[in-house]
């Protein structure tokens, strides 16, 4: 067991003696005495520490915590309205166990709660739920909870180091397959923030961007859209992370024809219509074990109706993962601006693929991504969806 496990487990005991015992009881005590205990060994090298408890998931830091996943400390934690929790300094005991206290508070049966005691005495614990600022124009797209601390989560960082994978790759480097799981697991924060989903998540504010930015839009898209159709726990990192592959191919194509404002020649888009079968190869040169990804860097073009591209030497039907990146795919390539169009509407691009079920898109799926995006856009708009 890791020593974040350690203390979470010894903190969850904290909490739970409380309510079983009352705060004067030893079991209490001695779950808040073992829990400042793991905790001053996580603080040693470091007292700036990170947790993030998002849907069946914990996080310390970018770590996965294992031993933790599908628990039900995470929701736990979030229904005490603490989706971040952040230790800004050394936490003595005292400090800890008054925090322990009032998560217990929050988290009774009765509903007490301590904001107003807990934000009276300070110190070096910080929590809130998670919000989301677009890239470049910071954007508060949730309603301030009544909480000590506010906590903003942005993609510039990320999309700093899609855009280096991709330099690295065309400089003839190996796929960096440990940073690009790094970016889909902070991708996976912005589609779990409670009420925070607008996308696109990045809007494109150079067209030498596109490939960078529509990565990591479709990545969120197909987790989000994987997640509504009851896929759950590493299933949906590992499609997010041949979503954020899907269109590793472009980086051979040259910058000159993906931004080239009229209309491509034959030759250009038989360059263009070469980035599936080079993104295939240069995911499985990487490690043959993201067949996944590469499939879908290969499929991510066919229609259901078997046209698209490439055309296989033997007809067959691309795969669901692939099908459900297509529709993610086109959805935000739609909304995107492009030197050759301007960037179509919500409304529009669902319209877009309502029309081609059965032709372009597996019907389940699109019908599937459309319910989803009304949902989302309903929270996130409740009076324009109206």
């Amino acid at each position: 067991m890791t020593d974040p496990t350690r203390f979470l487990t010894a903190f969850a005991k904290g909490v739970a003696g409380l309510h079983l015992y009352g705060d004067a009881h030893p079991a209490f005590r001695r779950a808040v005495a073992q829990a400042a205990e793991h905790l001053a060994e996580l603080q040693a090298g470091d007292p700036r520490l990170e947790f993030n408890f998002l849907p069946s998931e914990v996080l310390f830091g970018q770590e996965l915590l294992h031993e933790l996943e599908d628990s039900e400390w995470a929701e736990r934690m979030r229904g005490a309205g603490i989706e971040r929790l952040e230790f800004t300094g050394p936490v003595g005991a005292d400090e800890l166990e008054r925090f322990v206290t009032h998560v217990g508070a929050r988290l009774s049966p009765r509903g007490s709660d301590t904001s107003e005691t807990w934000q009276s005495g300070g110190g070096n614990i910080r929590w809130g739920r998670l919000e989301i600022r677009s890239d470049d124009a910071p954007r508060l797209v949730l309603e301030p909870p009544p909480t000590i601390a506010t906590l903003t989560f942005g993609l510039r960082e990320e999309r700093e180091a899609v855009a280096w994978m991709h330099e690295e790759i065309q400089a003839g480097t190996a796929l960096p397959l440990v940073e690009a799981e790094a970016v889909v697991r902070s991708l996976s924060f912005a589609m779990h923030a409670d009420r925070a989903m607008v996308l696109p998540l990045l809007e494109l504010k150079e067209f030498d961007q596109y490939t960078t930015t529509h990565s990591m839009n479709v990545s969120v898209l197909a987790m989000g859209l994987a997640e509504h159709l009851d896929l759950r726990g590493d299933v949906l990192r590992t499609i997010g992370l041949a979503a954020l592959l899907h269109d590793l191919g472009k980086v051979c194509v040259p910058r000159e024809i993906l931004n080239k404002p009229g209309k491509l020649t034959d030759a250009e888009r038989d360059v263009v219509r070469r980035h599936p079968v080079e993104g295939a190869r240069m995911i499985l040169e990487r490690d043959e074990e993201l067949d996944l990804a590469a499939t879908v860097a290969y499929e991510h073009h066919r229609m259901i109706n078997g046209g698209g591209y490439p055309c296989p030497h033997f007809p067959r039907e691309a795969g669901y993962v692939s099908r459900l990146v297509h529709v993610c795919d086109v959805y935000d390539a739609l909304r995107t601006r492009r030197p050759y169009r301007e960037a179509w509407e919500s409304v529009e691009a669902l319209r877009y693929i309502q029309s081609r079920e059965g032709i372009e898109f597996d019907p389940t799926i699109a019908r599937a991504f459309v319910g989803m995006m009304r949902h989302w856009e309903e929270r996130v708009h409740p009076t324009a969806a109206a």
